[in-house]
């Protein structure tokens, strides 16, 4: 009979989804507040959405000491660049510093899945998709975390943005209105909750746009 070694992960998953969208001149950000260890639920009221910069907001899903940890060093950095710059730090240049930062630690990544949304320097909306080890992209809309295969496919239906290898290349924000898209996202959570353990309890909405930001609540499955 072998003898079993008792098993040790620096990594644990919390679960949780986050979902951004795009506009013209507005970002919609939206995570639940569902903290969970398998079976377990920890609370039912965190926040996974964090305001990095005056038009950057960061929603990630994944290992939540990661999530804090990332979210420690990229306050620290933004307040050496505004010290350095006096502004703060645009949505595109934070998308590449966040990059970096997940890049730098890629041989023991941060367990962290990021989306970043705000307003880019011509007041379009953004938004900025990542991996684990910092690989991003600028797309129209993006969902990760655990309800992301349930949201994705329902996104991808209802926005579906033109290929990034077409040419002329196409703009990617998507067509909806403001309002359009708050209802979207309520849409997509509703059905993600009644398929996903890790996603539930609560919405919490962030609006972006020229007027400053907004925040909205949505009740969600307790169970």
């Amino acid at each position: 009979m072998t003898k079993q070694q008792p098993t040790w992960s620096p990594y644990d998953f919390n679960g949780g989804t986050c979902v951004a969208i795009a506009g013209a001149d507005y970002c919609v950000i939206a995570a639940d507040t569902r903290m969970s260890t398998g079976y377990n639920i920890l609370t039912r009221d965190y926040s996974k959405i964090c305001k990095l910069a005056e038009k950057s907001l960061l929603a990630s899903s994944g290992f939540q000491a990661d999530v804090r940890a990332l979210q420690k060093q990229l306050a620290a950095r933004h307040l050496i660049y505004q010290h350095q710059h006096n502004k703060q730090m645009s949505c595109p240049a934070m998308a590449q510093l966040l990059s970096n930062t997940l890049y730098y630690k890629r041989f023991f990544p941060y367990y962290a899945f990021n989306v970043l949304g705000g307003l880019d320097d011509n007041g379009k909306g953004c938004v900025y998709t990542y991996d684990a080890v910092g690989s991003y992209e600028r797309v129209g809309y993006s969902s990760q975390g655990s309800g992301a295969k349930l949201i994705t496919p329902f996104l991808d239906n209802q926005l579906k943005s033109p290929s990034p290898l077409l040419l002329p290349a196409k703009d990617a924000v998507t067509p909806l209105s403001e309002v359009e898209a708050v209802d979207l996202v309520k849409t997509a959570f509703a059905s993600a909750t009644e398929r996903d353990i890790y996603t539930g309890d609560k919405l919490e909405i962030v609006v972006l746009n020229k007027e400053g930001i907004r925040r909205e609540y949505m009740e969600l499955r307790k169970d």
